[in-house]
């Protein structure tokens, strides 16, 4: 067995690259080497900004030889038949094989390959992963028509066994492979020969570089720890600041600098954005004011003043950002304190989809949802569209033009700048959350109604006009707004029949676009016809406005108008109307992502198409109570048996109905009992069902469950003791209808038909 080290020395990999590098570089060399028929006991790759590197412990001298046996034609085949064997196998036809078999002699190839040195695989699988490595960017250099990320200096490559340590030779592109390597780009004394990966690892630590990408991240963390709680301050956590700066270099050292206090009222998320975003600071809070306070920053070096130099120059370009920073803070207020009319006039000229208008279009929509939702959420309705009108005020802000990661948050320094409701600013920061599967969930009241009205407006407006979601392709993140709209829901407890709400807000874009898309402007007209009419405009549907438009003579009469709207609505069937199919498409998409979201909580497929089959099911809170309650039943001793006995007593009375043609569900007297066993069921299913009647009707499917749970010995017994089909019409027909009691009750908590087992 031999141990392999591989290096690929470079200018600086980018640090967003080299993760995958790793992954990558191992994954193409392990397998090129196995399909090669070599075999390895581990493998480990690494990286610095200048090397790619790989480990492989192990690995097998030479492949193993292979003998091929491949079945040809017949012996009296064509002769062009014959020669394409011999051709697609390299051999002559004296070297081929005749065997008899019943349709005569065939001919076979037996194909021999001789195990192959180690050395020969590993240069071929090397060069053909440099030469294909796939990197996001590429580039070329020189006169070569090699691409690697950045210009390639050097390749290592070491095969050490008990023999010693030898270099596996191969060139690409004039590149020879080597025993040599560099070290630091400045601390290093130049390059050095290695013959093993643990000498590599010790002179590559002596020339000042920290092989270990998990070993250079502890050393940056400890050493910014460090200084910070000499000052009596502590570093901001942020772990994929602190991969990316890892991965900037190979010798690292923290130094800690001060802000300014010019700058030390600005928020403290603009201080962090700005230094982490600019500069690859790590922020530093003074845990007695709470205020961003200072940073650390990392050097690849080990400088002679201890950093003072470096620190200056970063304090000074740090000084001109922050000050940009606060120019931005300070124009904001001023448009803030003046009520925000500035931006959202300006809102008016941004487009959020051509066919959907502007954002100042789409945020009127959210504000009339937000009031609408208000009263489900327990907010009150004027904070609530006032918190919508403003929510997106900010991203005409100055400050988010430069940082949009601070979007809505800065909108809640705004409002609060302006004086508003602290429902409101809150609404703002918290309106576009959740924004992925554990984002926190926002629970005031105002924020729930605003951000349920945002993803509702986008997910029915996209829906409209046909823009959805398709295999692994979703520009406008609709499945991430789809399941916030689940965990808003879910996650504080609302109680709303989805369905209707997707109904009225498709029916709204579909009036809106019409104009958009150069149709009638039937979208400006909806509220004249709705005060004419005397009705709610969230009442009157796109079918309703386009009989209002050909209703132009009663325009001008009121009276006449309203009737004429009260004969549309009393006349038109809701499953005529063009959005009731998109808002069905709409509630079974809201239906995946929730079977998504619970099998992540633990809860089977199976479980949760047996509570979607259940009326109600575009009631979300409903939905997860009902599927939390039977995967817990289910878990128990009884739920499974219970199961059992209830499919059976499914599979007999449909194999019944079937055959007989007829529905055997009612009539079940238990004066036609024969048996012991059979009056007992009757007696088990009325306790039973005087128990669940109220826990159904109270949602407490727990308590419904468990009286579902009395009915296995019973029925249990029931089986076991009787012939459900008896010679007697009467007698078999009392025993199926008594069946239909046993489905119908415990139907009546999930369709139990579609849990698997």
């Amino acid at each position: 067995m031999a141990d392999l080290l591989i290096e690929l020395f470079s200018e600086e990999i980018p640090a967003r690259m080299q993760a995958r590098a790793r992954e990558d570089l191992k994954s193409l060399i392990t397998n090129g080497l196995v399909d090669a028929g070599l075999t390895y006991a581990s493998a480990g790759a690494f990286s610095t900004p200048r090397r790619l590197v790989l480990s492989v412990e192990g690995l097998s001298g030479e492949s193993r030889a292979v003998k091929e046996e491949r079945k040809g034609p017949s012996a009296s085949a064509p002769p062009a038949a014959i020669e394409g064997f011999l051709r697609s196998t390299g051999l002559t036809l004296d070297q081929l094989e005749r065997r008899a078999d019943k349709k005569g002699a065939t001919l076979y190839a037996v194909i021999e390959k001789p195990g192959r040195a180690a050395p020969a695989s590993i240069a071929e699988v090397l060069e053909s992963t440099i030469r294909n490595f796939p990197w996001p960017k590429s580039m070329r250099w020189g006169a070569g028509s090699l691409r690697w990320v950045r210009p390639l200096h050097s390749i290592l490559c070491l095969l050490s066994d008990e023999s010693g340590a030898h270099v596996v030779p191969v060139n690409v592109d004039g590149i020879q492979s080597g025993n040599t390597t560099d070290g630091h780009r400045f601390l290093g004394a130049g390059r050095f020969a290695v013959h093993g990966f643990d000498d590599y690892a010790v002179k590559l630590k002596r020339a000042h570089v920290v092989l270990d990408s998990a070993e250079r991240e502890a050393a940056i963390w400890q050493g910014a720890q460090n200084l910070a709680f000499a000052a009596g301050m502590e570093v901001v956590p942020d772990n994929g600041l602190l991969t990316e700066v890892a991965g900037l270099v190979e010798w690292p050292v923290p130094l800690m600098g001060r802000i300014g206090a010019a700058f030390l009222d600005l928020p403290p998320e603009v201080l962090q954005t700005s230094m982490k975003e600019h500069q690859k600071f790590f922020s530093v809070k003074n845990p007695r004011t709470g205020r961003i306070e200072g940073f650390v920053t990392v050097a690849n070096t080990e400088p002679a003043d201890h950093g003072a130099t470096i620190l200056t120059g970063n304090q000074k370009v740090l000084t001109a950002r922050l000050s940009d920073a606060k120019f931005f803070w300070e124009n904001d207020l001023r448009v803030a304190k003046a009520g925000m009319t500035e931006w959202l006039d300006g809102l008016k000229s941004v487009t959020f989809h051509n066919k959907l208008g502007s954002q100042a279009d789409r945020i009127a929509r959210i504000a009339a949802l937000a009031r609408e939702i208000a009263p489900l959420v327990g907010a009150d309705a004027d904070l609530a569209e006032q918190a919508a009108r403003l929510a997106k005020a900010d991203l005409r802000s100055a400050m988010v033009g430069e940082f949009p990661e601070l979007q809505g948050l800065m909108g809640m320094y705004y409002a609060r700048a302006a004086g508003l409701h602290e429902a409101v600013a809150l609404a703002a920061r918290d309106h576009y959350s959740p924004l992925g599967p554990t984002d926190a969930v926002p629970t005031e009241p105002v924020s729930v109604a605003v951000a349920l009205a945002d993803k509702i407006d986008t997910l029915t407006g996209f829906w409209a006009i046909d823009e959805k979601p398709t295999g692994s392709k979703d520009p406008f993140a609709l499945r991430r707004a789809a399941l916030g709209v689940i965990r808003l829901v879910w996650g504080n407890g609302v109680r709303v029949g989805l369905f209707d709400v997707l109904l009225v807000r498709i029916a709204f874009h579909l009036l809106d676009t019409e104009k958009l898309i150069g149709g009638p402007s039937l979208g400006e007209l909806r509220h004249d016809y709705a005060d004419a009419a005397g009705i709610n405009v969230n009442d009157v549907r796109a079918n309703e406005i386009r009989a209002f438009k050909d209703a132009n003579p009663f325009l001008n009469d009121p009276v006449a108008l309203k009737q004429k709207v009260a004969e549309i609505v009393a006349s038109m069937r809701i499953e005529d109307q063009p959005e009731y199919p998109k808002a069905k498409d709409l509630l079974s998409f809201f239906h995946d992502r929730l079977k998504v979201f619970l099998k992540d909580q633990g809860i089977r497929h199976d479980i949760i198409d047996a509570c979607l089959a259940m009326p109600g099911n575009d009631d979300l809170t409903l939905l997860v109570k009902r599927a939390e309650a039977l995967a817990a039943f289910l878990k128990t001793e009884d739920g499974p048996n219970l199961l059992q006995g209830f499919k059976r007593a499914n599979t007999i009375l449909t194999q019944a109905e079937t055959k007989d043609g007829v529905e055997y569900s009612f009539g079940a007297d238990v004066k036609f009992a024969e048996t012991e066993a059979e009056r007992a069921l009757f007696a088990a299913l009325d306790t039973a069902e005087a128990a669940i009647t109220p826990a159904m009707a109270a949602e407490d499917f727990a308590a419904a469950m468990a009286a579902m749970a009395t009915l296995r010995a019973p029925i249990d017994a029931f089986f076991t003791a009787v012939q459900v089909n008896s010679d007697n019409p009467v007698i078999r027909r009392n025993r199926l209808n008594l069946l239909h009691r046993i489905r119908a009750i415990c139907s009546g908590v999930a369709d139990l038909t579609k849990i698997d087992g």
